[in-house]
């Protein structure tokens, strides 16, 4: 049965993320018109409109949007998983072992792929860990999954800390600006749409047995689900999709946790429509954000973690207002 509010959902989604690419391209340190961004686009010739847009801020704004896509896409396999409506990508610490890792070749003077080896390797490793310890030698539960990785997180966050409080001063501003969120370095914006797009038709593809698995582990059993396999796939490919976003774009809180809440009280519980909308809207968040943070305070930049904050603080307080009244 179709959703009544499911083509305005998408059409507004869609023209949503339309005009915060646009809002992007055109706002900075040099405002553009529309025929100056269409001529950054296609022009053949060198000026300075296409180095603005198609070096600059093109594939800088297509990689906030991908990144917000992808934490969204994590958050609503965490929320699955965890069966919580308010878990995020990072209560399992993975982002704060991709933390440790990134800070420490921070601090040794290395750079560019150096720090996104040092992320990733950090994430995968806090996601065996987490997974390890929480299997031990009896049965893998949500709650014991969960619990395991907030002590972890709480032990990645000590260690940042300390990382912090010791590293040389020279390297304390590029730490710190990492570890809320700094876009400014994000690479290969293809690769991550692609990426992106792939977590999406995967979503879609066991969408039925997430809608399953979301009303508890049992009632999926007896409906002939796989629930093991599906668990540990969806642990996988959550830590995965945000291993990479924490590579491409640091530490972005309250896009993973604010957006899948968002969008389940607008378009529903299905997955299947859930999903789409999820990477939609996320990265029109992250989009709109990252565009705040490099052009409220020109020429300097503020870390765009702490927008999204400052955005997803108040939004969520105000959803958990409507959802507290409507039960």
């Amino acid at each position: 049965m179709s959703h009544p509010r499911l083509p305005l959902a998408y059409t507004l989604l869609a023209t949503a993320a339309i005009v915060c690419l646009l809002f992007a391209l055109a706002v900075g340190s040099v405002a553009l018109t529309p025929s100056q961004i269409w001529d950054g686009l296609i022009g053949q010739e060198s000026g300075l409109s296409r180095t603005l847009v198609a070096e600059l801020r093109l594939p800088r704004a297509l990689s906030a949007f991908a990144t917000g896509g992808l934490l969204s896409i994590a958050g609503v396999l965490m929320q699955v998983l965890l069966r919580n409506p308010l878990a995020d990508p990072y209560i399992l610490g993975v982002s704060g072992g991709a933390a440790v890792l990134a800070l420490l070749a921070i601090m040794l003077g290395l750079g560019g792929i150096w720090i996104d080896a040092g992320a990733f390797a950090g994430a995968l490793g806090a996601t065996l860990l987490v997974f390890g310890l929480a299997h031990g030698q009896g049965a893998w539960t949500p709650v014991r999954l969960l619990l395991t990785g907030v002590v972890l997180a709480s032990g990645f966050a000590a260690l940042i800390s300390l990382m912090l409080a010791l590293g040389p001063d020279s390297s304390l501003r590029g730490m710190l600006f990492w570890l809320m969120g700094d876009l400014s370095f994000a690479g290969r914006p293809l690769a991550h749409l692609g990426l992106l797009a792939l977590s999406v038709a995967g979503g879609l593809l066991v969408a039925r047995q997430l809608n399953v698995l979301a009303h508890g582990e049992l009632q999926a059993e007896a409906l002939g689900v796989a629930v093991r396999p599906l668990r540990i796939g969806i642990y996988v490919a959550s830590s995965l999709i945000t291993a990479v976003a924490v590579t491409n774009a640091g530490s972005i809180g309250f896009v993973g946790l604010v957006v899948p809440h968002l969008m389940r009280m607008w378009i529903g519980q299905d997955h299947r429509r859930l999903i789409p909308a999820a990477a939609l809207a996320g990265g029109s968040l992250l989009l709109l954000a990252d565009t705040l943070a490099r052009t409220v305070v020109a020429p300097r930049q503020l870390p765009v973690g702490a927008l999204t904050a400052l955005i997803g603080v108040p939004l969520f307080l105000v959803l958990i207002g409507r959802r507290r009244r409507v039960n």
